[in-house]
């Protein structure tokens, strides 16, 4: 196989955990009066490729492995940890995942040692299981090649490692080289520079689980195994054929069979390889999150004739709804929504991931992390149609939920088919707080969708002009041609060489070698790479570089750029795409609505082109809404007191035609209390140089609209509305431990830090709705935060609030205030059919 000419499931890789070399501390610390109970610390070097004295670091803590971030890590921690693997010393350490992205828990986090502790449990830490890190920031180290004389466990160093750490699927099947996901294929793991793969001897569905889950799929099914004896069969008589499908194809076999034969060629790759077995006797409960957790064992030595009596590992799986391709898949697909969901995934930038929340009492609510871990998370993982979870997080890594805690103590066995099947206790006031949610980071299938968009120009690969391919079917593998051979000779021979060991794309030509021997020969394959082109920044908002961000990965959308000459470093010039309208939670831009191939933009030049500036953080904002219900009351205001709230827009249009400065406007007023749940501070769009100055209220407006008040009907038509712009965004007050960061006095920084809450006052201007024309009825109180979507927030969907309200011309009664995602579709329902109170007694 050619140097540059793997397949596009080499894209299909999962990072695995491995069988590692390990130990535990040399010296253990002296005993005290409580270390005589604390297991000790076992420790292991795990990633590829590695030699046997360097790897990434990780710790066997609580009976888990986990990973040590990176941050503020230094030598000196280096020095420690080797010492405690058996080396003598440190001659260098790794930061951001070097060695590879571990799996599982992040247990050290800001490690600072002095270089000459016993045991990693003497430096400083925030704590076990305390990191705000993920596992792109996996610390590794690189120990001096000498052991500790007399090193309890072991002073030999293996010759040939023992590890796991890639897999893949490759699928054999000729319908499926081209489509995206594979659900069916061939189990191979990364062993050297290639792959090889696993004896099906003993493989059971408990392992075929396992495989479907690091791929991102909920389950697996049964594969039609006769069939894949045939590529066993091939691979044998590779050579002996002179027929393109590499089996023999004798005159005197029957024409029927020659026919099943000819069919079979067609529905199997052309180009057969030599089979190359590295792991067998696989042995998994089917709870593992990765093979490496299984038991099996590595062929040593020659392995050409292992597997006598078997045959490569084969898995089939089914994906979940939001990767479902055939028609029969998304009929199951369209019936799973009918139903109410009973958990969801809250605040994740990609596609399973996020806070969990369960559905109890009709009330949606999160999850506290006590003794949460990777089987529960992967339970939740696979209820919602992903695979099993790369990540059980804990500390709201994925922001603070609101309303009640539902669940505590979650201890699944990993069997489960529903989180409501699992063990866990009732929730207690004492127990948890949301600075403790639950959340997860699921495997997803590879769907190949950053293949197809790209940012370029920026000052870091989070920003840039966004360019899209065209000619690149959604969901398809670029598929490979041959090079006729008419004209060849050695000089195109000698280019293709040069061209495979560079290993680039000449004018988006990419190259590669199939079907030979060795990596050095093959029959020449090519592949035409898609034209790039920009998008038209007509209408382009945050939500649609949300979606970009999603697709490239890159966290979520911190700003949707419309003009792009800053960027310009391309030599793209073509604008490909316009009318771009995504709903935000989309998994490629390909799935929003746009003008397809007509073309329709009001400036096509590159500087209008569109852009965005992603973030691995985002805000979230929430109303606290039992304030609005405690603090709503109707006030008549006279008009001689509103003529600055007037200037503003804050009135009702019948105003203008009131006879000024006499009479009155009748006014609905209560408090706002916004909280920031989020990981990142909700700073305003514009920067202080553009903030618009109102002479009349003498104070700075950082947005215009900061919120939208609605009173709406039953049936949602809209009978008065307000808005209040962000003449002050502030922190009114914090949780324990959080600092203020912002402040309006003598023109100070506007904003609201994680953890904090800025209050508007029921008493301050337009801090109301204006409801003089509102006719006595029941009503449906509406207040949205951020409703234009000008500032990045991690989760949208929690931006609104409700209230049922009775109006009777004179009164108002407000009740049952909720954000609107809150509530189960029932309850909503129930909700929104409110058929008015009879007196003012709320039950």
């Amino acid at each position: 196989m050619g140097r540059c000419g793997t397949r596009a499931w080499q894209e299909l890789l999962v990072l695995l955990g491995g069988l590692w070399m390990w130990g535990s501390g040399a010296q253990p610390t002296p005993p005290s009066p409580t270390s005589s109970s604390v297991p000790p610390l076992k420790f292991r070097l795990a990633g590829y490729p590695r030699k046997h004295n360097e790897g990434r670091i990780e710790v066997f803590y609580n009976e888990e492995w986990g990973t040590i971030c990176d941050d503020d890590f230094t030598l000196a921690n280096a020095q420690v940890l080797c010492r405690q693997l058996g080396f003598v010393g440190a001659t260098g350490w790794a930061h951001s995942a070097k060695y590879g992205k571990g799996v599982g828990r992040i247990w050290l986090d800001n490690v600072n040692c002095a270089g000459n502790e016993k045991s990693i449990r003497d430096c400083k830490h925030r704590g076990w299981g305390n990191s705000d890190c993920s596992h792109e920031e996996d610390a590794g180290v690189i120990c001096k090649d000498e052991r500790i004389p007399g090193f309890k466990d072991s002073n030999v160093i293996e010759t040939e490692q023992s590890h796991v750490e890639e897999v893949r699927l490759r699928a054999v099947v000729s319908g499926a080289q081209r489509r995206l996901p594979v659900t069916e294929g061939i189990v191979e793991v990364r062993y050297k520079d290639g792959w090889a793969q696993i004896c099906d001897e003993g493989w059971d569905s408990k392992n075929s689980r396992v495989i479907c889950g690091m791929m991102g799929f909920p389950t697996e099914k049964k594969v039609n195994r006769n069939f894949y004896k045939r590529l066993k069969r091939a691979a044998r008589t590779r050579g002996r054929s002179t027929r393109p499908g590499g089996r023999l194809a004798s005159k005197s076999q029957p024409k029927q069979k020659r026919r099943e034969d000819v069919g079979s060629r067609k529905r199997l790759f052309a180009e057969r390889q030599q089979l190359n077995y590295r792991l067998h006797s696989v042995s998994c409960t089917g709870t593992e999150v990765h093979i490496s957790m299984c038991t099996f064992q590595f062929y040593r030595g020659n392995s050409s004739a292992a597997c006598s009596t078997g045959m490569p590992a084969v898995v089939s799986c089914l994906p979940g709804p939001l990767f479902a391709t055939g028609s029969t898949q998304k009929k199951k697909q369209r019936q799973q929504q009918q139903s109410q969901p009973r958990i969801r995934l809250k605040g994740g930038a990609k596609a399973g991931e996020g806070r969990v929340e369960v559905l109890k009492n009709n009330e949606w609510g999160t999850i506290c992390d006590d003794r949460w871990n990777l089987l529960s998370a992967s339970v939740v993982c696979r209820e919602l149609g992903f695979g099993s979870a790369k990540e059980a997080l804990t500390g709201a890594r994925m922001g603070q939920g609101t309303g009640p805690i539902h669940l505590n103590e979650v201890q699944c066995l990993g069997t489960e088919k529903s989180l409501w099947s699992c063990p866990f206790k009732n929730i207690t006031q004492e127990d948890c707080k949301h600075t403790e949610d639950a959340a997860v980071r699921c495997n997803i299938p590879y769907m190949g969708y950053e293949n197809l968009i790209r940012l370029s120009g920026g000052r870091s690969r989070f920003e840039g002009r966004v360019e899209v391919a065209v000619g690149a079917a959604e969901g398809d593998k670029p598929r490979w041609g041959l090079v006729c051979g008419e004209g060849w000779g050695t000089l195109e021979a000698m280019v293709a060489c040069r061209q495979l060991g560079l290993g680039f794309a000449n004018h988006g030509l990419q190259i590669r070698l199939a079907g030979g021997r060795t990596e050095f020969e093959g029959r020449v394959e090519v592949k035409r790479g898609s034209k790039w082109g920009t998008v038209c920044s007509d209408g382009w908002t945050t939500k649609e570089a949300m979606v970009v961000c999603r697709q490239l990965g890159l966290g979520y959308s911190l700003h949707a750029v419309t003009e792009t000459w800053y960027w310009d470093a391309s030599n793209v010039t073509e604008m490909v795409l316009s009318g771009v309208k995504c709903a935000g939670h989309e998994l490629s831009l390909s799935h929003c609505q746009h003008h397809g191939s007509s073309l329709n933009c009001r400036n096509t030049g590159t500087r209008f082109a569109a852009g965005v500036i992603c973030s691995e953080t985002a805000s979230d904002l929430l109303l606290h809404a039992p304030l609005v219900q405690e603090t709503a009351y109707i006030e008549d205001r006279p008009l001689h007191m509103l003529y600055c709230a007037a200037e503003e827009n804050c009135l009702s249009s019948s105003a203008r035609h009131a006879n000024w400065p006499y009479g009155h406007r009748r006014l609905l007023r209560f408090s706002s209390q916004i909280h920031n749940n989020g990981r990142a501070d909700f700073r305003p769009k514009a920067g202080r140089h553009s903030w618009v100055w109102h002479e009349c209220h003498r104070h700075y407006h950082s947005m215009d609209i900061f919120t939208h008040y609605d009173i709406l009907t039953p049936n949602g038509t809209k009978v008065a509305e307000g808005h209040k712009a962000s003449f002050c965004l502030e922190d009114t007050e914090c949780e324990e431990d959080v600092a203020k960061r912002y402040e309006c006095a003598n023109f100070g920084e506007q904003g609201i830090t994680v953890g904090c809450w800025d209050l508007y006052r029921h008493d301050i201007d337009c801090q109301w709705i204006d409801i003089t024309d509102v006719k006595p009825g029941n009503y449906i109180l509406q207040v949205v935060i951020n409703p234009n979507f000008e500032v990045a927030e991690s989760d949208f969907t929690n931006n609104a609030m409700k209230c049922n309200c009775k109006y009777d011309g004179h009164r108002i009664w407000v009740h049952s205030c909720h954000i609107g995602d809150a509530l189960s579709e029932e309850a909503s329902r129930r909700f929104e059919q409110y058929p008015g109170q009879l007196n003012n007694q709320i039950s």
